[in-house]
């Protein structure tokens, strides 16, 4: 496996050569939106220029929109591991998992049991929640405050007979935590229960194999890997058929089109296609496009990894800096380069305000990891900061980054 070089795939990005006051421009906001390569661009342009219609019409501008459907549903199935009819679309990871939700508690009775963790992104926690209004009990899942991981051991004694599906980030966005979603995976099945896997945070930094998880359900959010704002999630096809969706009556039964509810963002969907095809040219040559994002996401977990590396040791040198997260580098394959942290004598907000004005994008607050930072009792008093990296920053950023907060820290 070649050693990644971001200089090469850096032109790629527009975004990437803005300035401000003077400086470039230092994007550490990827957890919340990453940038995206021209040919995303070009993509979603030309599908409006030449492809712009509804679907399913005898006139060639409806048959390319169809096509393009059917090429984002064989993308995200090469990226994820799975048929392509075992992904849906929608406006957003949020917007589809309530939608999933609703379809599950047709079937759940009161006093079910569904477990949420204190590490995840509410959008994996408020739409389980809202069951409780049919009488289904919500369990949660403590974490440990030294280094933001799950309390396994309270997980396990959580799972139980009427445990019906466990809802679990594959990633933590704000802490970069990964869990171990097969174990949980196993446990959840002993006794016969779903499991609910959110992926948007881990999907720009590790190749997802859902078979080979086994879980039930995963949820991503294109956005986050290098594409247009939409929604995905993977379902196992006796699933997506058993389960029935809210959906209008003119609507296919078929899956997956009974859960794409109503029209689709097409263009949209041609830079799904785009942005899978810009990781997998990262792995070439390879004899398909499922082997060539295997080697580009190994590539980059590679990469990204000695990024923070430098990032957290450079962080954990700065006096008064409070760091929330796994920090010991012999377990770095545990969690993704998003580190979240708080400077002694300044608010999230006034850090990021000066990082911001030295054209350092980072991100503060709690990122809707609403459990997690009142877990941590910072909600009231600002949150955190989260820098968030991805493979297209670089050594000098990570750089410029400490320099920065090391002459906020001496003021």
């Amino acid at each position: 496996m070649q050693p990644f070089n971001p200089m090469t795939i850096r032109p790629l990005f527009p975004a990437l050569a803005q300035e401000v006051a003077g400086r470039p421009a230092v994007f550490f906001d990827g957890p919340g939106r990453t940038q995206v390569p021209q040919s995303v661009i070009t993509a979603i342009a030309d599908y409006l220029t030449h492809s712009n219609a509804n679907t399913h019409g005898v006139f060639i501008t409806s048959q390319r929109t169809d096509a393009v459907i059917a090429g984002a549903h064989a993308a995200m199935a090469d990226l994820l591991g799975c048929a392509p009819d075992e992904v849906f679309f929608g406006q957003n990871m949020t917007s589809l998992t309530f939608a999933l939700s609703r379809a599950i508690g047709r079937e759940l009775q009161a006093g079910d049991e569904i477990i949420v963790t204190r590490l995840d992104h509410d959008a994996n926690v408020a739409p389980w929640r809202a069951l409780s209004e049919r009488g289904v009990v919500i369990r949660e899942v403590d974490i440990d405050t030294e280094d933001c991981t799950l309390d396994m051991d309270n997980l396990a004694a959580l799972i139980g007979p009427r445990t019906r599906l466990v809802a679990v980030g594959y990633a933590s966005n704000a802490v970069g935590t990964i869990n171990d979603i097969p174990r949980i995976v196993e446990w959840a099945h002993q006794v016969g229960a779903l499991v609910f896997v959110d992926a948007v945070h881990y999907a720009p930094h590790g190749l997802i194999d859902v078979k080979a998880l086994d879980c039930d359900f995963l949820a991503c959010s294109v956005y986050k890997f290098f594409g247009p704002h939409v929604g995905v999630i993977y379902g196992k096809r006796e699933h997506l058929q058993r389960f029935q969706p809210y959906k209008v009556r003119p609507a296919a039964d078929t899956v997956p089109e009974r859960w794409m509810t109503g029209t689709q963002n097409h263009e949209g969907l041609a830079g799904v296609i785009a942005a899978i095809d810009y990781l997998a040219s990262l792995g070439q040559p390879a004899p398909d496009r499922r082997a060539a994002l295997t080697t580009a996401m190994q590539q980059i977990a590679a990469y990204e990894r000695t990024l923070v590396v430098q990032l957290i040791e450079g962080m954990l040198a700065i006096p008064g800096l409070t760091f929330y997260g796994i920090r010991e580098p012999e377990r770095f394959a545990w969690r993704t380069p998003t580190v979240s942290f708080r400077l002694a004598h300044l608010s999230p907000r006034a850090v990021a305000t000066a990082l911001a004005e030295r054209g350092i994008f980072v991100w503060d607050g709690n990122y809707y990891a609403l459990s997690l930072s009142e877990r941590l009792g910072v909600e009231s008093s600002g949150g955190m900061v989260r820098v968030g990296l991805v493979h297209y920053n670089t050594a000098e950023e990570v750089d410029v980054f400490l320099t920065v907060l090391r002459e906020l820290t001496n003021g």
